[in-house]
């Protein structure tokens, strides 16, 4: 090694992805130590810390060249010691320069004080707040400010931040791309208009309310028209993904839906107020979506004071169908309080949707009017690869059996389903036809009924759920 030049060291060194083996070889002499501390780009650290502040200093202090710092505190206990608290981000932003993202997960010594401090750090552009529930808007309003380049943000149970300045003067910088707001109380689906202009900029949005504080609003929102009707730009829209949301007809998040022509990935999870118009306009303006994902809210969780239809239905499913011929992941779930009787989506919907598109990966959760007919009209599915059942409980081991008769299917993933056992499996041992299978929590599927029905398997049995 001492023969060889210091750029091919550093190419060697830089073909080295886990940290941890990057500190053996750092060990082996002091000039690939020297090196390796000059080509570490990302640090990941956390309740080793110890004395944190102290600790973090020298951390900086050898690897001068940083960029991605991740600081969590998942599991901390006082007795591990003190966390890392503002001083800490002081070091960071002194010691630093070139950082870009940074990560802060289960901090909770960390103020708005400490984001102050951040604001110093010209070159950040991705933060990461997952549960400090210490910072509020003020805090991440100054380090907005400073930091004009920041182009990922996502906030995740940040309890206390209330206050929306932040947003609204973010939109006005037009910088953002990715941002994620998951079970912040206090921000709701009217406060995103706050982001004005940055909607034509912003290419990945995640928005979840916290489901037990969401039926506390419904009446605010409605009674408050925040959203007016209005042009919102989304042509740089890739993904979205929306989870206890309210869609009020015509307005706010609605007009999202509709606007987004370039999406290729959409997340529905129980979301109130979801019509076939929806749905059918986004596949109308989104022909490259490849992957959609839709939760169905039950009957008894819709608002009684919303008189129009909510229930999606195959017209959904047929204007994806008709529109959407690059489709290739499909997610259906109904939630736990659905009755079969009920379900808005039908076989018949279902099956449509996967001959009419190149579906590679199809999920089907609580989907009661699923069968063993459906299982045989999958035997044509020339593209499907993937296939997961979760609780349904209309097929049984006759549905099972035709799993070998699939053209190209190589995964399968079996939970919660009542109907099947190791019967349905047995055509399947020594076959190689799947590459991979896990079944989960199937009262009448047996580890030994899996063995040899795929070349990896995955068994698991916890029976709670039925009692």
């Amino acid at each position: 090694m001492d023969d060889l030049p210091d750029q091919l060291v550093w190419e060697i060194l830089s073909r080295v992805k886990k940290n941890v083996d990057k500190n053996s070889a750092s060990l082996a002499c002091k000039r690939i130590y020297k090196l390796d501390n000059e080509q570490r780009q990302s640090m990941r650290v956390g309740c080793g810390l110890d004395p944190a502040n102290q600790a973090l200093t020298l951390l900086c202090n050898r690897f001068p060249n940083l960029e991605k710092v991740e600081i969590t505190y998942a599991g901390w206990m006082s007795k591990l010691g003190k966390q890392l608290d503002d001083q800490g981000l002081v070091i960071l932003a002194n010691n630093c320069p070139s950082l870009t993202a940074l990560t802060l997960s289960y901090c909770t010594f960390i103020t708005d004080l400490g984001l102050r401090h951040l604001a110093s750090c010209s070159k950040l552009s991705a933060l990461k707040l997952n549960f400090t529930p210490r910072i509020t808007g003020c805090g991440i309003l100054s380090l907005v400010v400073g930091c004009k380049n920041l182009t990922v943000l996502h906030l995740i149970r940040c309890l206390n931040v209330t206050s929306v300045e932040w947003l609204e003067y973010i939109g006005k910088l037009e910088t953002l791309e990715d941002l994620s707001i998951k079970n912040c109380r206090a921000l709701g689906e009217g406060d995103l208009i706050k982001l004005g202009s940055s909607w034509r900029k912003l290419k990945r949005l995640q928005f979840e309310v916290d489901a037990n504080y969401r039926y506390m609003k419904v009446y605010d929102r409605l009674a408050v028209d925040r959203w007016q009707k209005q042009w919102i730009p989304c042509e740089s829209m890739l993904e979205l993904s929306l989870v206890n949301c309210i869609i009020s007809p015509g307005r706010g998040l609605a007009c999202v839906l509709g606007k987004c022509k370039n999406l290729e990935k959409i997340h529905l999870d129980m979301c109130v107020g979801v019509r076939d118009c929806d749905i059918i306009g986004l596949a109308k303006k989104s022909s490259n979506l490849r992957s959609i994902s839709l939760r169905v809210p039950s009957d008894f969780s819709l608002p009684l004071l919303m008189n129009n239809p909510l229930r999606l239905t195959d017209e959904s499913l047929k204007a994806l169908a008709h529109n959407c011929s690059m489709l290739e992941s499909v997610r259906i779930s109904f939630s736990d309080g659905e009755f079969p009787s009920f379900s808005s989506f039908t076989q018949n919907g279902i099956l449509n949707l996967i001959q009419m598109c190149p579906i590679r990966e199809l999920a089907l959760d609580h989907v009661y009017s699923f069968n063993d007919i459906g299982m045989e009209a999958l035997c044509s599915a020339h593209y499907l690869e993937t296939l997961e059942l979760v609780r349904c409980q209309e097929i049984s081991d006759e549905g099972l059996q035709l799993v070998g008769q699939f053209p190209r299917l190589c995964i399968l993933r079996l939970k919660k389903c009542l109907g099947v056992t190791d019967d349905g499996l047995y055509p399947l041992a020594g076959t190689d036809k799947l590459d991979f299978l896990a079944v989960e929590d199937c009262p009448q599927i047996s580890e030994r009924g899996v063995q040899g029905a795929a070349r990896s398997v995955s068994f698991r049995q916890d029976l709670s759920w039925m009692y």
